[in-house]
């Protein structure tokens, strides 16, 4: 049987978020906090008539508003407009009226069955979205491997054919200074045997 759901209301950034959800846990994991917020007191459970009724026609979708504003709890919202000044934000804070206190809407046995069956559907759409994403990641991941891979072999190859050539030309420059060593040698032995007969033919 489906977990009867609760509202869960914490502040992140921008945003005030709400969430209709059967435990804080999956409101944390909805969220995306890296931490336990309840235990930090910056989430609570809320029974806000406004609240309520916004998240449990979304079960397990992530409301938001702008931080610390009275609005209305949507699935897309607008930055706060009090961004440039947080005296000026305090100040506000300070002399906003409270919001009248208003009995928590009654949500019958079958409504609160639908919600916690639509959260558990929201839930499964998060989890396949997240396995879709982690997949895309994976290929991307893959993708770069081989294009590295593919790469690296080249640069390898290109390094060796290199290697190669270069040692292929500095056998060749070995073999010419020794020719060029023996031409010497040669030319120096006919050399001396000419000037010795240019000598005698002299005397």
């Amino acid at each position: 049987m489906a977990r009867k759901l609760k509202t869960f209301q914490t502040s992140l950034g921008f945003y005030d978020l709400a969430i209709a959800a059967p435990s804080m846990k999956a409101a944390l994991e909805a969220w995306g906090a890296g931490s336990n917020l309840f235990h930090q007191g910056v989430a609570k459970e809320t029974d806000d008539p406004d609240v309520l009724a916004a998240t449990m026609s979304k079960p397990g979708v992530v409301l938001k508003r702008p931080a610390g504003s009275n609005g209305r709890f949507a699935e897309h919202s607008d930055l706060p407009s009090d961004l440039g000044s947080a005296e000026n934000g305090a100040r506000r804070e300070r002399h906003r009226p409270k919001p009248a206190k208003r009995a928590a809407p009654k949500v019958s046995e079958r409504e609160a069955r639908k919600a916690a069956a639509d959260f558990e559907t929201e839930r499964k759409r998060r989890e396949a979205q997240r396995r879709r994403e982690e997949a895309a990641r994976e290929r991307d991941r893959e993708r770069r491997e081989r294009a590295t891979a593919k790469a690296q072999a080249a640069l390898d190859k290109a390094q060796r054919d290199h290697a190669e050539r270069a040692a292929a030309i500095q056998a060749q420059v070995e073999a010419l200074e020794r020719r060029s060593r023996a031409e010497d040698a040669r030319w120096e032995k006919e050399r001396e045997q000419l000037q010795a007969a240019l000598r005698r033919a002299r005397e």
